[in-house]
């Protein structure tokens, strides 16, 4: 710890007499310093021991003394020290009762001890504690390393890191999520600081902030060498940090990132890796497949699985999703396979799991969040599912996820899943304008016809194609007679110039039957 009055009247070379605020010697001592000054108060700093033979000072008049001292309290110097047998052969009793009245500390300096062997006793003591405080720190620096290198991931070390600064630590993923604290009681404390973190999360890295409440002062410091925040650290104490403990906290900081960066380094080589597994078995080849996926990978092929294809304009926006689905993983223990292609992520994920529940979570955040501007919806991310698959059905659930990518992107939607594709009908997956378009060109001049108050072509066309060419029936549901409507299907071909004994003729009126509208008067 550093100097404190009572350090210095404990030195015994020094000889020196407490006169006045005897209760208040354990004040720490930043410097001593000498100052003749009447009023030496706008050059000092605060916690310096002021020194004085009192050459300018009347120490003899109380209320000269009383201001002096008044002043010199407030400015929160440490202590006074006076040196008796040059200007006054006693400390003056004004000044005594001055510095009483004032709780400031009065030391009496006797002729023989010079104010310079006082101010290397301060300076002395004050290296002394500095290097205490620098082993200190080098001593946490091995201990934090040793539990960094022994691989058995961050609890240990911050268990080391929260005996170091005597408080408790946390880990925070990328997300904001607890991923490990110390002691286990902190894991409550850190999960309220959450909101805290994703704060910090927003500024570049490295970036600290201070927060507390009534409990406790806690330090968050972000984790990663780059723009993109990897986590973050939580150092809760009772005070603010000494020297050893900023650097045992420095350290940890330092140990984490390089964790994390190596992190990041193994996670590009398991990619690459996945990349390889993920081309054999669109190649149809799984059993190569799975020998090269080995324990890495082998877990996730031994059961149904859901292949995924994301893609946005920005590859960040993909980025955001692969970081969501990564943590659910992470937490459940899940293995994930996913490659990136450039605009595009595809990903292999357990069936029924946490990444691709983590997905669907994603996506329906993003569709209830309003768009900042029309240019905001360009940079969204649209997400194909497949339907569960095995290692043999790799290259269909490809396709799959493609086929709901394409119907997600064509009706504006965050995420389809191909189930609802085949599970549902046909007819949602006409309605985009270019089809809709199609239709009213179609059905245009029958429209147009009935408009006029010549029949109703529409309303019969729809009648006959419903009774699948059935005249009785479809006459009956109209409330014609049958020739009236056999009449009226001539006068349907006659217009559109096509056949409806055609059965395609059939087929693309009833589907422009079902997608269109009759068009608005003017």
């Amino acid at each position: 710890m550093p100097p404190t009055l009572a350090s210095l009247v404990q030195h015994s070379a020094l000889k020196l007499t407490v006169r006045a605020g005897a209760d208040r010697l354990g004040t720490p001592v930043r410097w001593a310093h000498a100052s003749e000054l009447t009023d030496p108060v706008p050059y000092m700093e605060g916690g310096e021991l002021l020194l004085v033979t009192a050459t300018n000072l009347d120490a003899d008049n109380p209320e000269a003394m009383g201001r002096y001292v008044r002043r010199l309290a407030a400015a929160g110097v440490a202590g006074l020290g006076f040196a008796v047998g040059v200007n006054y052969d006693d400390v003056p009793q004004p000044l005594i009762g001055a510095a009483e009245e004032a709780g400031l500390p009065l030391l009496e300096v006797p002729r023989r001890t010079p104010f310079l062997a006082i101010a290397k006793a301060v300076s002395s003591e004050i290296a002394a504690d500095q290097y205490r405080a620098v082993t200190a720190g080098f001593e946490a620096q091995r201990e934090l390393t040793r539990a960094a290198l022994a691989g058995d991931g961050p609890a240990d070390l911050l268990a080391r890191l929260a005996a170091q600064v005597d408080g408790w630590a946390a880990l925070y993923d990328a997300s904001g999520a607890v991923v490990a604290a110390a002691p286990d009681w902190a894991a409550r404390r850190a999960a309220r600081l959450t909101p805290d973190v994703e704060r910090l999360r927003e500024r570049p890295a490295p970036a600290s902030v201070v927060v507390g409440d009534t409990d406790d002062r806690v330090e968050l410091q972000s984790l990663g060498t780059g723009r993109r925040v990897r986590g973050a650290l939580a150092v809760g104490t009772g005070a603010a940090l000494g020297t050893a403990e900023r650097y045992a906290v420095h350290s940890a900081v330092a140990l984490l990132t390089l964790t994390t960066a190596r992190s990041r380094s193994l996670q590009g080589a398991e990619q690459r890796l996945g990349a390889a597994v993920l081309r054999m078995l669109l190649a149809s080849q799984p059993d190569h497949a799975r020998a090269v996926a080995g324990d890495l990978y082998g877990g996730l092929l031994d059961a149904p699985f859901r292949l995924l294809i994301a893609e946005a304009p920005e590859s960040s926006s993909t980025a955001q999703l692969a970081e969501a689905m990564e943590t659910a993983a992470a937490r459940s223990g899940e293995t994930l396979l996913m490659v990136p292609e450039g605009e595009r992520l595809v990903v292999l994920a357990a069936d029924g799991g946490a990444a691709v529940a983590a997905c669907a979570a994603y996506a329906e955040a993003q569709e209830d969040r309003p768009p900042r501007d029309p240019a905001a919806e360009d940079t969204e991310v649209v997400v194909g599912l497949s339907a569960p698959a095995g290692p043999i059905a790799v290259s269909a659930a490809y396709k799959q996820a493609e086929q709901a990518l394409s119907v997600a992107r064509r009706r504006g939607r965050a995420l389809v899943e191909h189930e609802e594709l085949a599970a549902g009908s046909v007819l949602p997956l006409l309605a985009d304008d270019a089809v809709r378009a199609f239709a009213d060109g179609m059905l245009r001049a029958l429209y147009e016809h009935d408009a006029k108050g010549r029949g109703d072509l529409v309303a019969s066309l729809r009648a006959w194609l419903s009774h699948h060419g059935q005249w009785d029936a479809a006459a009956a549901d109209l409330g014609v007679h049958r020739h009236t409507l056999r009449y009226r299907m001539r006068r349907v071909e006659e217009i559109l110039g096509r056949s409806l004994d055609d059965p395609d003729a059939r087929m693309e009126l009833w589907l422009a039957l079902k997608v269109t509208h009759p068009p608005t008067a003017p």
